[in-house]
């Protein structure tokens, strides 16, 4: 049993050291909060080394890893939903808040029309345009097919176009 529990330590010591910065970035993506990507990540990596026995191949540890970081980022971003939505309506007609600045005026364009896309759809897109990723990684990381990946991203990008109009033809 003592000898498990090592090989988990090392084990997850090395995908740590390896892969942490990685999968901040994409929780980071996905819900546009540093503070809440590094506690999901950490919560990935605890469950991960508390399931290390269970771990059928542990050389897809990390592709269970980013899994974990996807459901657990969408699911942080569900619970911010709720709460944003108790908040508004709580404190609906307290005063007038000031709009984004010019500059930032586009970016903010952007991550409200991602939020409107379907989790699916964002997910792939923020997977494809943000971290680059092939689409057989996409597609093992959210396990679907790299059709299901194709499909996603025309209809989010389809979707984008729509909600952004003039913003998305303006390129950058």
């Amino acid at each position: 049993m003592t000898e498990r529990l090592d090989d988990a330590d090392t084990a997850v010591e090395q995908l740590y050291a390896a892969h942490w910065r990685q999968l901040v970035r994409l929780s980071v993506l996905l819900m546009h909060d540093q503070s809440a990507a590094e506690d999901v990540v950490q919560d990935a990596f605890v469950a991960m080394h508390g399931h290390w026995s269970r771990l059928r191949d542990p050389d897809k540890a990390l592709a269970y890893l980013r899994q974990a970081v996807v459901n657990r980022s969408r699911s942080a971003l569900r619970h911010r939903v709720v709460v944003e939505r108790h908040v508004r309506s709580s404190a609906a007609g307290e005063g007038v808040v000031d709009g984004p600045s010019e500059g930032g005026a586009r970016r903010d364009a952007v991550r409200a029309a991602l939020l409107r896309l379907s989790d699916r759809q964002r997910e792939v897109l923020v997977l494809r345009h943000y971290l680059d990723w092939s689409e057989a990684q996409i597609a093992d990381a959210l396990g679907i097919s790299p059709g299901s990946v194709k499909a996603h991203a025309h209809r989010g990008s389809a979707a984008l176009r729509e909600l952004l109009g003039d913003w998305w033809e303006d390129g950058s």
